[in-house]
């Protein structure tokens, strides 16, 4: 991965896109792409991405971070339905780590929301809150 120590991401989206030329069925190249377009809010760009990431196979952690992360984008670029489907997956996918759970059933709440969906909203935080680990739902 090109994640430094910090939290950052190493290179533009033209370094990583150079590596994925060179090594066009890298994942973890892909789902870093993802995460640099993200960062530069080209959210359409990050979605294409993430997708390409999943298609070729990440981890289980890597692919539910990805699924996370293009949920985010989609809601970020007004799809709404893409961004439930994402966090659905991920919730649907069972990680142990709760706060992985926990921040699925955040996201897919604030988007129902946004969808008006209030009722599934109130659901989601219900559940998030259950699953926060240190018991608030901030």
């Amino acid at each position: 991965m090109l994640k430094d120590a910090m939290g950052g991401y190493r290179g533009t989206a033209t370094e990583i896109s150079r590596i994925i030329a060179e090594h066009p069925d890298n994942a973890e190249a892909y789902y870093d792409l993802g995460n640099a377009r993200s960062s530069c809010e080209d959210y359409d760009g990050a979605i294409d991405a993430f997708t390409m990431a999943l298609k070729r196979g990440l981890r289980f952690r890597e692919a539910i971070t990805a699924y996370g992360n293009r949920g985010i984008a989609r809601a970020k670029s007004g799809d709404f339905e893409g961004a439930v489907q994402d966090f659905t997956e991920i919730i649907g996918r069972k990680p142990n780590n709760k706060r992985l759970l926990c921040s699925a059933y955040k996201g897919r709440a604030l988007v129902k929301e946004k969808m008006g969906d209030s009722e599934g909203a109130v659901r989601d935080k219900k559940t998030a809150l259950l699953l926060s680990p240190d018991g608030n739902n901030q």
